[in-house]
């Protein structure tokens, strides 16, 4: 993960730990690695993984149990709406790019098509 100086660390983790967790990395029910563990492989400070961590659960994306440790939803509505969230924001940023280059909406449109399919992504309908 590359720690960006303009975002508060703790956010970009969490925005590290929900692509985790929607991109199947973490899958739903899985054991999340410790505080510690995460800590140490981001770089940072406990306290600000277990922030992290907090906005997680508070997301309804994690839960802890008391002994086991935290585990990943396994709730498909909030995966759903955690993704969504996710797949907008990059969106946005896109629309935001593109309009900035004076590009219309067919214009995008082609250009997301011919890209989608060159990198195999199966479209709609379609086995991956």
């Amino acid at each position: 993960m590359h720690i960006d100086d303009a975002r508060p660390i703790w956010i970009q983790l969490v925005d590290d730990f929900r692509v985790r967790i929607v991109s199947g990395q973490w899958p739903p029910g899985s054991r999340i690695p410790s505080v510690r563990e995460l800590a140490t492989q981001a770089g940072v400070n406990p306290n600000t993984v277990q922030r992290a961590l907090a906005e997680l659960d508070r997301s309804g994306l994690s839960a802890a149990e008391r002994t086991a440790g935290r585990f990943v939803t396994a709730d498909p509505a909030a995966l759903d709406a955690a993704r969504r969230e996710l797949a907008g924001s990059a969106t946005d940023t896109y629309i935001a790019a593109v309009a900035a280059l004076g590009m219309d909406l067919a214009q995008v449109s082609a250009i997301l098509a011919e890209r989608w399919a060159a990198h195999g992504t199966p479209t709609q309908g379609e086995a991956p």
